[in-house]
């Protein structure tokens, strides 16, 4: 798309990249209203701090089992911007997701987990460094603080659902966070390859296709 063209179609107060990525979940939700959080709300992550990211989805799903679906906004490029148009990739190119089995310990929306994304895209913005599928985080501790969880790592799969969309500022991957035991974590640190990444989701999508995170399993 040239910049000609984009200037035709979209209006410069769009938010247009924001708005594709509205229209993948649409796909998958249809009109199902999720809970968003973020400073559009008046909401902010990090008090005393610039949020890098600008907002997340929460959606409930009882696709295999009951699980919190997440959605960053904020890693792609997400308002009218004529001069990105037609790129290979928006902005870094992906957006974070990331599904959690409900946990006990959380009373309301685990927005620790956003909290992870931000630190995730803080990283990010400040080392100019990217990620993409089958890269692994460890999380040194507990993904979760203050529990006793196993699930002390990540390793990034694209989303079984919403996959790769192109958008007029070129392509995003939603790039899901899937939480690894210290076990697992040990492993990969042992053989740091893509492939081993691979072979490990591949592993854990047998009992488990959408990659729900549980914060129980040992």
């Amino acid at each position: 798309m040239t910049p000609e063209a984009y200037k035709h179609l979209y209006r410069e107060d769009e938010a247009v990249g924001w708005l594709c990525i509205d229209s993948a979940l649409e796909n998958v939700y249809g009109r199902k209203v999720p809970r968003h959080y973020g400073p559009l709300c008046g909401i902010h992550f990090m008090v005393g701090g610039t949020d890098p990211i600008d907002g997340a989805s929460i959606y409930d799903s009882d696709k295999q089992e009951a699980h919190h679906h997440i959605i960053s906004y904020g890693m792609s490029e997400l308002y009218y911007n004529e001069e990105k148009a037609g790129a290979d990739y928006s902005k870094w190119g992906f957006e974070f997701t990331f599904r959690l089995k409900p946990f006990a310990g959380d009373v309301k929306d685990p927005l620790w987990a956003v909290h992870v994304m931000n630190n995730l895209a803080r990283y990010v913005f400040n080392s100019g460094k990217w990620f993409e599928e089958n890269h692994f985080i460890p999380a040194r501790g507990p993904i979760r603080l203050d529990t006793e969880t196993e699930i002390t790592g990540f390793v990034m799969a694209l989303d079984p659902e919403l996959g790769r969309i192109e958008t007029p500022h070129g392509e995003v991957s939603f790039l899901q966070l899937v939480g690894i035991t210290n076990k697992e974590l040990e492993k990969l640190m042992q053989h740091p390859t893509t492939t081993a990444v691979a072979e490990l989701i591949s592993e854990l999508r047998k009992d488990n296709p959408l990659l729900i995170t549980d914060l129980t399993r040992k």
